[in-house]
């Protein structure tokens, strides 16, 4: 029984035998995926929605409502953390069979940490957007006035080559 190393190539690169000579008779790359797919027995689907936490089965422990104050639940959340982390060294020590309950504790809240900080990439991303653009405006500026600056300086020059010229 004879084995390859490498897997012959797939049939459809008869299709691009010619695409040296003619770029043209390629055949056009497959449209964009929209809605839902599956790969590698996952669905995904290529709407950027964030899930909520409910629909990952996760308690939510900040205010459902529309005007989060994320600054607020943050902290919160990070202060509960920490208290939750001093308890399980806690049940460690005095009460070793209740930590599985501690540590599902702790995920819910790493999850709602999660969660909170991945609703603000939006706004990260405008907000990084924002800066990148400001920051080629100026730079824009500055090319500008160096250019100007140079030009005047030209200028200069040839008008003193001119009075030099004239002089003599």
């Amino acid at each position: 029984m004879a084995t390859a190393t490498y897997p012959p190539p797939p049939p459809y690169y008869r299709l691009y035998k010619d695409y040296s000579e003619n770029p043209s008779s390629a055949p056009e790359p497959p449209p964009p995926v929209e809605g839902t797919y599956v790969c590698f027995g996952g669905n995904y689907t290529t709407e950027d929605v964030l899930p909520s936490l409910e629909e990952q089965g996760v308690p939510q422990l900040y205010p459902k409502d529309s005007n989060v104050d994320y600054k607020k639940e943050l902290r919160s959340l990070n202060r509960e953390l920490q208290l939750h982390i001093l308890e399980l060294a806690d049940v460690l020590v005095e009460r070793p069979s209740q930590y599985a309950k501690r540590i599902g504790e702790i995920s819910s809240i790493f999850k709602n940490l999660h969660h909170l900080l991945n609703s603000l990439r939006p706004h990260q991303a405008r907000a990084t957007l924002i800066h990148i653009m400001e920051l080629q405006i100026q730079q824009r500026k500055q090319a500008v006035e160096d250019i100007k600056r140079r030009r005047e300086e030209a200028q200069r020059l040839l008008k003193d080559a001119f009075v030099t010229l004239d002089g003599q």
